[in-house]
């Protein structure tokens, strides 16, 4: 090791220099002085050897440190995707099951299925649930959900119905029951929560939510698109992320 080269390099230089002391004569001071300044030198890198080596021995620390932490984050990802992988082959199969179910409605361009990172999305239109001001289900809506429970009822997953209008004010008689959109979004996706609950889908996994004509699909600018608008989505999401 050099560091051991350097001490025992400074042990030959200690016994010249008592040479040098106990026979002056022998040793001129010019070697003297060479042979201090050697030892001085000597000194200097073995101090700087040992700084060096506690340098090293700290970031050998930190970088174990680092290395455990890498390896549990990496456990903590093949944990997740794993979980991951199994969730989105459990929703394969409800994706498909509800696509099979109402594939009338899918094909005619009124109910949309969409299988998402975490979760599925479920857009249906008004038309397929509700008459035009209305917030009770119609008999296509309530085959429609009853459908729709089903599947729900086979895995573990949040369902949030969210109740979606377009930006025209309520207006005539209608609006002594439902006032302003806010209102008629939320009965209607009330309604569509308590059918899922009369067809056995656990009511803490339900959640109704209005908002109103705030999250439009298509501009409001024509009738085509106001229809759009109106619609319930019905979103799944995983069981542990909550309410």
């Amino acid at each position: 090791m050099p560091e051991r080269r350097r001490h025992r390099a400074a042990q030959q230089l200690a016994l010249l220099l008592a040479l040098a002391l106990l026979a002056p004569g022998c040793v001129g001071r010019g070697k003297l002085r060479e042979a201090l300044e050697e030892r001085d030198r000597l000194g200097d890198e073995v101090s700087l050897a040992r700084q060096r080596i506690e340098m090293l021995e700290t970031s050998n620390a930190g970088l174990n440190e680092e290395r455990i932490r890498l390896l549990s984050d990496l456990e903590d990802m093949r944990i997740e995707r794993g979980g991951l992988e199994a969730e989105v082959s459990e929703l394969r199969g409800t994706y498909d099951s509800l696509v099979s179910d109402l594939q009338a409605e899918v094909t005619a361009g009124r109910v949309q299925i969409d299988q998402l990172r975490k979760g599925l999305r479920l857009k249906l239109d008004q038309s397929v649930l509700f008459s035009a001001g209305s917030a009770s289900l119609g008999k296509a809506g309530r085959r429609v959900i009853s459908l729709v429970a089903d599947r729900l009822n086979e895995i573990t997953h949040h369902v949030v119905v969210e109740g979606h209008t377009d930006n025209v004010p309520i207006r005539g008689s209608l609006a002594r029951r439902y006032p302003t959109n806010w209102e008629l979004a939320g009965a209607r996706a009330a309604s569509v929560v308590r059918l899922l609950a009369q067809r056995g889908v656990a009511a803490e996994r339900l959640r109704a939510v209005s908002f109103a004509h705030t999250r439009p699909v298509a501009s409001n600018e024509s009738p085509r698109n106001r229809a759009r608008n109106r619609r319930i989505e019905i979103r799944l999401q995983p069981a542990e992320a909550g309410r």
